[in-house]
């Protein structure tokens, strides 16, 4: 299989609808890093990501018949824009099932090309049962993003081309990891030329299957996937594409979307292009394989893989990316409530830059505070609550609590005597028609919201934080409810920053 797929490769049909992309040093990065890191810019094709090489490769192939009978594509976006380019420079009809969570700036960028496009399920694997329905019903060519050896031959394309820019000094490439078909081209073309080199896969936490696969030594399913990183939402890799894996890839480094967004700032300052999430996995990894190995010396090379961002998705980029390059430490703080308090907590941080500040009066003894403040690492960090500490300040660092982040820096109000018998929840709501309905009529009108806050972070899931007024001995039937309802939920209830900002008793 593998020097079959190898000499695929050599002969795959990509460079009729693409050009060769650069292999541009990143100097900041290095620089910051201690390493040269050069980035694949696979966001520089006329679709702005890898997808066309392998679309195209594996639809030349179609026989006559196939092309007038249509093809049929199953994707998050950037697959399906690779099959409806490839279809109109071919003259094929082409069919696109995406999910409806796929970014607008897909759905219509695939429209524009010609494509007919049909929304089906909320993940892609909802969207390839109906793809595979759809084609045996109209009789239709599926084209598999990535389980397929001539889309993971056009892929494939891509090594051959590293190889060629660095053949005389390579130390490891990285791989954003979806279903593998990128990875499984790049690392076999690669690892028979340059068998030193080492592959290195990048998923991330959300949609983890490779990792986990490699790990089990067999496909696994995950039971869902979180779809800030829709290009490589995956629930299980291709049954190619694994074997490839299993005899090429070196490594897997699995990330968080903190590090995601904050390896989107990184592109985004050595190229000033912004990546979609899944584009920029590689450089989110590189970061984490260096810090935890500390690696020195290396020559690395990062594949961009897309640049298909939605614009409203920027906010929660731009919010989370100080996090996730510990650039930035945000601190709970309690302070007395007397006059000069806040000017004797700044004289403690000294001339730090403060880029946040939330608080609101709660008692007379002590005032509870947000602070964000500009640190250079997570050790810098703990060196700012240790001088608090010397002075007399009680400070949580709050830096990797979900709570916190999404919705409690946002909305400091301080608690209420009003509310009775509050517990907390925190929701991930579908994106989609209907959710918030289904959510209140499941409820039924039985307890009463007494807090309901809500933030959209553009084509990901609805992050929701809410209170209910639920008496103790209803508690085991409210829990039965949301159950039932079915959307991922965590009680909140016993969370310090709750506690702490808005529950009366805590």
């Amino acid at each position: 299989m593998m020097d079959d797929l190898f000499r695929a490769i050599l002969t795959a049909r990509v460079y009729e609808v693409c050009d060769e992309t650069p292999l541009e040093e990143a100097a900041q990065l290095s620089a910051r890093l201690s390493n040269t890191v050069y980035l694949k810019r696979e966001d520089l094709h006329p679709v702005f990501s890898f997808k066309i090489r392998g679309a195209f490769n594996r639809m030349a192939m179609l026989s006559e018949e196939e092309r007038r009978g249509g093809v049929i594509a199953a994707s998050a976006g950037n697959h399906a824009q690779g099959v409806a380019f490839a279809a109109r420079q071919l003259g094929v009809a082409a069919t696109i099932v995406m999910p409806v969570t796929t970014p607008t700036i897909k759905v219509e960028s695939v429209r524009r090309l010609g494509g007919e496009v049909l929304l089906a399920g909320d993940s892609y694997s909802d969207a390839e049962i109906e793809c595979r329905r759809l084609a045996a019903q109209r009789a239709l060519t599926l084209i598999h993003p990535f389980d397929d050896l001539g889309v993971i031959a056009g892929q494939g394309t891509i090594g051959e081309e590293i190889v060629r820019h660095r053949r005389h000094r390579l130390d490891a490439v990285f791989v954003p990891v979806g279903g593998g078909g990128l990875i499984a081209g790049i690392g076999a073309y690669i690892k028979a030329v340059l068998p030193n080199v080492k592959i290195i896969g990048v998923e991330p936490i959300e949609a983890d299957a490779m990792a986990r696969s490699l790990a089990a030594g067999q496909r696994v399913t995950l039971d869902q996937v979180g779809i800030f990183a829709d290009g490589v939402s995956v629930r299980q890799v291709g049954e190619h594409t694994f074997r490839v894996a299993q005899q090429v890839v070196d490594d897997v480094v699995v990330v968080d979307n903190d590090e995601i967004c904050a390896a989107i700032k990184d592109v985004f300052d050595d190229t000033r292009s912004i990546m979609e999430p899944a584009g920029a996995l590689a450089v989110a990894g590189v970061k984490r394989w260096v810090a935890e190995r500390a690696v020195t010396g290396a020559e690395l090379v990062a594949v961009l893989s897309g640049a298909n961002m939605n614009f409203d998705r920027l906010r929660f980029v731009a919010e989370r990316a100080e996090l996730g390059e510990s650039r930035e430490a945000l601190l709970a703080v309690t302070i007395p409530e007397r006059p000069g308090a806040f000017l004797e907590l700044s004289r403690t941080l000294g001339r730090r830059v403060v880029t946040e500040f939330n608080y609101r009066l709660s008692t007379r003894a002590e005032a509870h505070i947000v602070v964000g403040v500009g640190v250079s690492s997570r050790s810098d960090a703990a060196s700012v609550i240790a001088a608090l500490a010397a002075n007399g300040y009680a400070a949580v660092d709050l830096s990797d609590n979900e709570l916190a982040k999404l919705h409690i820096r946002h909305m400091i109000g301080g608690p209420t005597a009003e509310a009775r018998d509050e517990v907390l929840y925190r929701f991930e709501f579908p994106e989609r028609p209907g959710a918030l309905l289904s959510f209140l009529e499941a409820l039924g009108g039985r307890w009463n919201i007494s807090l309901f806050h809500y933030r959209n972070h553009g084509s990901d899931y609805g992050r929701v934080l809410a209170g209910f007024e639920v008496p103790p001995a209803e508690r085991a039937s409210f829990a039965t409810v949301l159950d039932e309802l079915g959307y991922p939920h965590e009680a909140e209830s016993d969370n310090p920053v709750y506690r702490t900002f808005l529950s009366s008793d805590g």
